[in-house]
């Protein structure tokens, strides 16, 4: 079934409410009267709305209007963000110094607007204590409370227990700040030239 709408002589049906190519009411009329006003003004006769009794067609040009439709679309695509989900592998009885470096990497993530999965491995008798992992993983949500919200809560996947740390911010206002803050990093160079020569 294709999505493409029906113009010119595709269009099948008796009559038609026209609209103008300036988007004003014409009025129900015959089908061949539209594709006549259609010729006469140079421009194609699109079926806007095809279920509606009788189907709403408008005077366009259709090779125009593809591709405009074509470039609002790339750029819905280019302005869209992807989330990324990156993930933080931890132990149990991990280091405190090893604590502050991967809740570093925490930190990061969320700031760049990006997910954060925190896996918690057990091995051996770990396993017989997730109570440790699940108190780990509250401190971690707890440090970065300001950055992030647990997305979902911590549960046990075989022998490894897991969290998702969502940031506050979306993808596109991180990136925004970033490049922002990387302009103002710019303009001491600004001032500098301003400064009168003294001769």
């Amino acid at each position: 079934m294709s999505t493409e709408p029906r113009i010119n002589e595709r269009i099948r049906v008796p009559e038609v409410r026209l609209v103008g190519p300036n988007g004003e009411q014409v009025g129900i009329v015959s089908i061949g009267d539209a594709l006549k006003l259609a010729q006469e003004s140079d421009l194609d006769l699109v079926e806007v709305a095809a279920t509606a009794r009788p189907p709403v067609c408008k005077l366009m040009d259709y090779g125009k209007f593809k591709y405009e439709s074509a470039m609002k679309a790339r750029e819905a695509r280019r302005n869209q963000a992807h989330t990324i989900i990156k993930e933080i592998k931890l132990r149990p009885k991990i280091d405190p110094h090893d604590y502050e470096t991967k809740k570093g990497h925490v930190v990061r993530f969320l700031k760049a607007g990006d997910k954060v999965k925190v896996t918690i491995m057990f091995r051996g008798r770990e396993q017989s204590r997730p109570e440790l992992g699940f108190r780990l993983l509250q401190r971690l949500a707890e440090d970065v409370t300001e950055l992030g919200f647990v997305e979902s809560q911590p549960k046990q996947d075989g022998r490894n227990m897991i969290m998702v740390i969502g940031p506050h911010k979306k993808k596109a206002e991180a990136k925004a700040e970033r490049v922002a803050a990387r302009t103002k990093g710019d303009e001491p160079g600004e001032a500098d030239a301003s400064t009168p020569d003294v001769a």
